[in-house]
């Protein structure tokens, strides 16, 4: 399928989507002269961070969008480079393994934490962030109408499973798998939008995008329109709009 991500729509909240990163950077130390990858870069300007901030020799950005990576390479060079990949098969081990508002795009997590986490070298650091507002009408309604006609039968009965799992279970993971200094929590982010509308064009950078590449053009116009129509009644017309946006963020050191 082709790629449905646009670097200008997810930047439209540059700002607001950055925040978890830099918690998330936070809670892991440096590791001068090691490897670091990052899954799910993007347009790779926060991979240049955390290359920057980590004190890595070598930092690899991995992701699956050809056109968030068309941004990435001005950021490339001193040690970081850019990828194509999928985040659920690459290969290597790392001294920091990073992700940040990725895995969530990655079904099965009780299997694939596990698996992320073999890339971690002895000592080494496993860290990530995923949105867990599955619960919000934002997501509720966008799910709701794609079991809507016509979109329904243009979707073949496809309807976004959310794989996030409570941030208890991923600390319970990580511990059985020898991870020690564990920092998992969840985090509720207050983003203040222009109004109620905003968030049709928040979700529609990220979540909508796996609805939109699964129908013609078209089509996906008239989702939209019946997606605003129907979520703009749930959650009211409001200038500015309160968005709260709940992210668990977990960081790990492997045994050495």
């Amino acid at each position: 399928m082709p790629s449905a991500w646009d670097p200008d729509q997810y930047h439209r909240f540059r700002d607001e989507r950055s925040r978890p990163f830099f918690d998330l950077l936070d809670l892991v130390e440096p590791c001068p002269g090691g490897a670091v990858i990052d899954l799910g870069c993007g347009t790779g300007e926060l991979t240049r961070i955390l290359h920057e901030r980590s004190g890595a020799a070598t930092a690899l950005g991995l992701d699956s969008s050809d056109t968030m990576l068309a941004k990435a390479g001005e950021h490339a060079g001193a040690g970081l480079r850019f990828a194509t990949g999928d985040i659920a098969q690459f290969s290597g081990q790392y001294d920091l393994v990073f992700s940040n508002a990725a895995l969530q795009w990655l079904d099965g997590h009780e299997a694939l934490i596990p698996k992320i986490a073999a890339h971690v070298a002895p000592g080494g650091q496993l860290a990530f962030q995923v949105p867990a507002n599955a619960d919000h009408p934002s997501h509720l309604v966008a799910h709701s109408v794609a079991r809507e006609e016509p979109y329904a039968t243009a979707l073949g009965g496809y309807v976004r499973d959310w794989p996030v799992l409570p941030p208890e279970r991923y600390a319970e993971i990580l511990d059985r798998l020898g991870f020690r200094d564990l920092i998992v929590r969840l985090e509720v982010y207050g983003h203040h939008l222009e109004s109620s509308g905003g968030v049709v064009e928040w979700v529609k950078g990220t979540l909508l995008t796996d609805y939109q590449k699964r129908m013609p053009a078209g089509l996906f116009d008239r989702y939209l329109a019946r997606y605003r129509e129907l979520l703009l009644g749930e959650i009211g017309m409001k200038a500015p709009y309160f968005y709260a946006f709940k992210r668990v963020l977990a960081r790990g050191r492997a045994a050495d």
